[in-house]
């Protein structure tokens, strides 16, 4: 049987940009966000008053959630706008196409090989995608409501504006819980997520790993 690959470019420069940089935040964020929470570092003892080691902690955190409101901010414009993102938007028309279902789960059980999508990611990827947005963007509006708290002017004050919402999730302690259980699902879907793609790129032999750091994908 012939198995001839053709190359194909998958995905654009600013989605691999997007993608990248937003492992990187989170990782940031994640270590960060352990320390504000469960001090695991403490400051050598010295007679300076000026050591401030958790109001550095604090400022990393910060940046490194804006970065990431930015970065996402910037993912979804190419989403619905950008003209090569379009194969993402085709990836709903399988959505609802049981056989692609059926196919794709005994793809992944090695009952069968990888069904034709006509959008980049297949029907379990997408969810999973989707899911994990819905999760980023509790943690960016729960994270600027608690910035808001805390620093009053500038940008707190913009976030302000978000305070009404703080009785829907239960008052300022359920939201610090909220914004904990976000980052919760995000450690349990990343180590799946990098699990998912190294096996679709062994299994599938089409340069998965590969097209989210050159762009291109074999079919």
């Amino acid at each position: 049987m012939d198995r001839t690959m053709k190359q194909e470019y998958e995905f654009s420069a600013g989605l691999r940009f997007t993608h990248w940089m937003r492992a990187l935040m989170i990782t940031i964020l994640i270590v960060s966000g352990y320390y504000l929470a469960y001090v695991f570092l403490s400051p050598s003892v010295s007679d300076r008053p000026t050591l401030f080691l958790q109001a550095k902690w604090r400022f990393v955190h910060i940046v490194a959630g804006f970065v990431l409101i930015g970065v996402t901010i910037y993912k979804s414009y190419l989403f619905f706008f950008d003209a090569h993102s379009k194969k993402e938007l085709l990836s709903f028309k399988d959505i609802f196409n049981i056989k692609i279902w059926i196919a794709q789960i005994k793809f992944y059980l090695f009952l069968g090989d990888h069904p034709h999508i006509k959008g980049v990611y297949n029907p379990l990827q997408l969810v999973a995608y989707i899911s994990f947005y819905i999760c980023l963007f509790f943690i960016c509006l729960t994270g600027v409501m608690l910035y808001a708290r805390v620093y009053h002017e500038g940008l707190g004050a913009f976030f302000m504006m978000f305070e009404r919402l703080e009785p829907i999730f239960g008052g300022l302690s359920e939201l610090r819980t909220i914004h904990h259980l976000c980052m919760n699902y995000i450690l349990i879907f990343v180590p799946i997520h990098v699990y998912m793609v190294i096996f679709n790129s062994i299994k599938g032999r089409n340069g998965s790993v590969d097209s989210i750091v050159n762009g291109y994908k074999f079919k």
